[in-house]
């Protein structure tokens, strides 16, 4: 199958051959689980001081005194005295079930579960119905995927990569991105302030000023097509994220991703 290959003016330059891996079913199932997967090998475990609302002078009263036998703060003249402590669910107390920084939170994956994973993340960028489900703004006749000339790998303003996005017609994604960016509600008390919507993706076979540019641009990533990874092309496990792909990136994939993947391609 042949696509057509853009210019940074959005002008159709040439045609390339798409490579086989975008032809691969769609798993949708294989790409949540290999998503929460990896995404587990970033999580750094919580642990508590094991001595923590420990360190106190509480003893019980015992009977005899008409009040609970729970452990009270030793003394009598100060705020503190007479309190519960060294205990469970009391003020300044111990929790009950705190995070224990034993638990297991590194989630293995099998080689070939992830690199299945990767081939149909992969081969979802070029189904439409998947991408425009996942909420892209994709025209009517755009047709998918978008392959760039390599000149797009040069590009190092955000201001430059923005007008390259407008000319292959994604304004109305741009202007999406912009739009839903929002201040989150109860979350703002959690540290997490603001809510940022996730945009295309450029993968590229050498980085020669392109990841700036992308940076300089809310929700745009850049990365290069031999570190192509299923938390790139599925964010939040849902696979179909709109990808422009430079001309030499559709042959800088790594082969082994598919071609030691046991399937055939449909």
């Amino acid at each position: 199958m042949k696509v057509a290959v853009y210019d940074l003016d959005g002008k159709e330059a040439e045609k390339t051959e798409l490579p086989v891996i975008f032809s691969y079913d769609y798993r949708p199932d294989l790409i949540q689980k290999a998503f929460y997967a990896l995404r587990s090998h970033s999580i750094q475990r919580q642990g508590r001081d094991p001595m923590a609302g420990m360190r106190t002078s509480a003893l019980s009263w015992n009977t005899g005194r008409g009040v609970a036998r729970m452990a009270r703060v030793k003394g009598e003249g100060n705020s503190r005295a007479g309190q519960a402590g060294g205990v469970a669910s009391v003020v300044h107390g111990r929790q009950t079930h705190h995070p224990v920084a034993e638990k297991i939170v590194y989630q293995n994956l099998n080689r070939k579960e992830r690199r299945l994973a990767l081939v149909s993340a992969i081969a979802a960028t070029s189904n439409k119905d998947v991408v425009t489900a996942r909420g892209h703004k994709v025209g009517n006749k755009a047709t998918l995927p978008i392959v760039v000339n390599d000149d797009i790998e040069s590009v190092s303003k955000a201001k430059d990569l923005k007008t390259v996005l407008a000319k292959l017609k994604l304004e109305d994604e741009l202007q999406r991105i912009t739009n839903g960016k929002a201040l989150s509600g109860t979350s703002r008390l959690r540290g997490r302030t603001k809510k940022q919507p996730v945009g295309p993706l450029i993968v590229v076979a050498e980085d020669k000023g392109i990841s700036n540019a992308a940076e300089g641009l809310p929700g745009i990533k850049a990365v290069l097509a031999r570190n192509l990874s299923t938390l790139d092309l599925a964010p939040g496990a849902s696979a179909g994220r709109l990808t422009v792909w430079s001309k030499s990136a559709l042959s800088a994939l790594p082969k082994p991703i598919y071609e030691r993947v046991n399937v055939i391609a449909t």
